[in-house]
């Protein structure tokens, strides 16, 4: 676990109503991954939480020829309300059994850990077999299921990126009412440029929202960064806007990334081409705010086998954001901790477009391999240790729910106190966990800081929809839609979030 004291406050966010203070926070759960609502701060840490991985990792490995040497989860895992089962779509890279070396294959789970592969491929085989690839020559398959599209021809959606006809490449968005017979449906590239895309479906804004990576010069060299684009109906694509860009915090700790991976790079660090650069990112909505899941590529110089390519490892993070275009990062560490040396996701990591929630549990299915960009197994297949050194398979990590970054206090006159909020909600809920002797009150304030309510009834263990009280009387509704502020009081314990609900 990391910890860090938030230093600056965020830019206003653009996508709350005109009226942003007092800051509505509805009805909905309000996470510590930035620093929006923090008013003032005594005694108190924030602590990142990196995910847990499961101990079956990893789930889905390259063990059919049609799938090549790798696997990548240059694709999306959705749970299906409607069949019941888990469905992934992911690449592969084919193994000559194919017109095209990368295509979109697809697996079903009923409990997302244990993963089949059903032979319902469409896209043919140059023997004849049966396969379950589902896209040819298609990279990054952003998939959603649609059921308020009145047509069964579109239930299926993907935001990708497209490698073939070559005159047509690029950024593409395909259709399908099965999610395995798919026709691209944009007629031109939905945004300039080709590479890594993922992207996703907004409920709360009700946006189509893709990343697209977009190479620009910052700081002097050209960079792989990301750009903004969104769509109200799957037509129409914004004009891109660039909102992802390493800043000179990113560059700074370039160095210390590396070294961390220096076993498996394969050519000595050039100082004139340290830098920092995103590769790729992944998403999750939770109700308040969007976070986001970075793919850092640390450049230590160009490919042993490719001088026009970089040689460097991956590292998770995570960004959140308020309005998709201002992203804050408190924590600069990995939010999924590499895998040790020897370890199957020891040096690149990729992850599904959009985290699911199962439960009170967030998903982040992964890509990960054990070498890095600049591995020779990339760019030649002779003599370079491709299945039999190097590989590349698929896994799962996951965060209780909302359990990202923890507000701590430890002494007795620990205190959080938020900046001035209307709720919409009928009583006070906490995502939250304490030590031994511990325990976590709660006092309302108004505007100016005089107590209104409070101290509340003590708060001891490890809930994550802990309703607090006042006197054993949990009810909020007096304050209902009146500005106050909340003021945490924490003895060695935890805060992962807060939320003003109505009664069960």
């Amino acid at each position: 676990m990391t910890r860090r004291t938030f230093a600056t406050a965020l830019c206003a966010p653009a996508w709350l109503p005109a009226r942003e203070s007092p800051y509505d926070a509805g009805s909905r759960a309000q996470l510590f991954v930035d620093d929006l609502l923090v008013r003032d701060t005594r005694g108190i840490a924030f602590t990142l939480h990196p995910a847990r991985k499961h101990s079956a990792n990893p789930l889905v490995t390259a063990d059919r020829g049609f799938e090549g040497w790798r696997l990548e989860l240059y694709g999306n895992v959705i749970w299906d309300a409607q069949e019941k089962i888990f469905k992934m779509w992911y690449l592969a890279e084919g193994g000559g059994h194919f017109r095209f070396e990368y295509n979109t294959h697809y697996a079903i789970s009923t409990d997302g850990i244990r993963w089949e592969k059903p032979l319902v491929g469409t896209v043919p085989s140059k023997n004849g077999e049966k396969t379950n690839a589902v896209i040819e020559a298609q990279h990054l398959a952003s998939v959603m299921k649609d059921m308020s599209d009145p047509d069964p021809a579109r239930r299926y959606k993907l935001i990708g990126w497209t490698d073939e006809p070559r005159d047509k490449a690029g950024y593409h968005t395909m259709i399908s009412p099965d999610g395995l017979n798919w026709k691209q449906f944009s007629t031109e590239r939905i945004c300039p440029s080709s590479d890594v895309i993922t992207g996703y479906y907004d409920e709360q804004r009700k946006l189509y929202v893709a990343m697209p990576k977009i190479g620009t010069a910052v700081r002097g060299q050209r960079r792989r960064v990301f750009y903004l684009i969104t769509s109200e109906d799957f037509v129409n694509w914004s004009k891109p806007e660039l909102v992802f860009a390493p800043d000179l915090r990113d560059d700074a700790g370039s160095l210390g990334r590396i070294a961390r991976a220096r076993r498996l790079l394969e050519v000595p660090d050039d100082l004139d081409l340290i830098r920092t650069e995103f590769y790729g990112l992944g998403f999750y909505p939770a109700e308040s705010v969007t976070l986001g899941f970075p793919w850092v590529f640390t450049i230590n110089n160009n490919a042993r086998l490719n001088p026009r390519n970089h040689e460097g490892p991956f590292e998770l993070q995570l960004a959140a954001t308020r309005d998709l275009r201002n992203w804050s990062r408190a924590f600069r560490v990995p939010c999924l901790e590499p895998g040790g040396p020897g370890e199957w996701d020891e040096g690149l990591v990729v992850t599904q477009s959009r985290a699911i929630r199962v439960g009170d549990e967030i998903r982040l299915y992964y890509g990960g391999a054990n070498y890095t960009h600049g591995c020779g197994c990339l760019y030649k297949a002779e003599d370079t240790g491709r299945k039999t050194k190097f590989t590349g398979s698929i896994g799962l990590a996951s965060w209780k729910l909302d359990r990202f970054v923890s507000a701590d206090g430890h002494s007795a006159d620990s205190a959080l106190t938020t900046v001035p909020l209307v709720f919409s909600g009928e009583r006070l809920e906490i995502n939250a966990s304490t030590g031994n002797g511990g325990s976590l009150r709660v006092e309302l304030l108004d505007p100016a800081g005089r107590l209104l309510a409070g101290p509340s009834d003590p708060f001891r263990g490890d809930e994550v929809r802990a309703a607090i009280t006042w006197r054993k009387n949990p009810s909020v509704a007096s304050w209902k839609g009146k500005p106050v502020s909340v003021r945490f009081l924490l003895q060695n314990a935890r805060l992962f979030s807060f939320a003003f609900r109505q009664p069960v």
